[in-house]
């Protein structure tokens, strides 16, 4: 059991690393689109399934509520947290639907859809980022294993380089870290860290 502690802890240090020289420039462009979103009174709509559902709630909540400085809360919203919306939209309109029609009911341009997906093949993902872009949102896009259909139908990707699921997600949530500190040193770089 020791050994595979170790090895899993370095497992995901090495994804890590592997992101920092293949995403570093990818996730600073990310970070510019979200301020520039916030700065022109835009919000962030986060999607994605199981634990890429997990991963858009973060986000939004760590923007919403707060990272590491005092701050005002940040317009974000995960679109995988109200489960009367995805139920009916699931049982009225399928499952490839939810975050379609919940982009396109809480979507306006000016905003940045952030759609998570490890395999970057999820076909509800798909679609919401196409509604995305049909209502005129800026796309981002977190993706593993190539960055599957999601790397070519957003604005930005950033694919982690990675095959494994679990270290796919690892990645997903440091990225997502910086992506709030980089916001908040932006937009808040008179604020105390909490």
């Amino acid at each position: 059991m020791l050994a595979r502690v170790h090895a899993g802890l370095a497992a995901s240090a090495d994804t890590k690393r592997a992101t920092a020289e293949a995403c570093a420039p990818a996730i600073v462009r990310a970070a510019e689109r979200l301020i520039e979103t916030f700065r022109g009174g835009g919000r962030l709509l986060a999607f994605g399934n199981g634990g890429s559902a997990a991963d858009a709630q973060h986000l939004a909540a760590e923007l919403a509520g707060r990272f590491e400085r005092e701050r005002p809360g940040l317009p974000a919203l995960a679109l995988t947290a109200n489960s009367s919306d995805l139920t009916a939209i699931g049982n009225d309109y399928g499952f490839d639907e939810v975050f379609a029609r919940l982009v396109q009911a809480h979507g306006r341009p000016g905003d940045l859809a952030v759609a998570i997906s490890t395999s970057g093949n999820s076909p509800n993902v798909l679609a919401g980022v196409a509604a995305a872009r049909a209502a005129g949102l800026a796309t981002l896009g977190l993706a593993g294993r190539g960055g599957g259909k999601l790397a070519a139908a957003v604005d930005l990707a950033i694919v982690v380089p990675s095959d494994v699921t679990a270290r796919i997600q690892e990645a997903h949530i440091c990225v997502i870290h910086l992506l709030c500190e980089l916001v908040d040193a932006a937009l808040f770089p008179e604020t105390a860290r909490g």
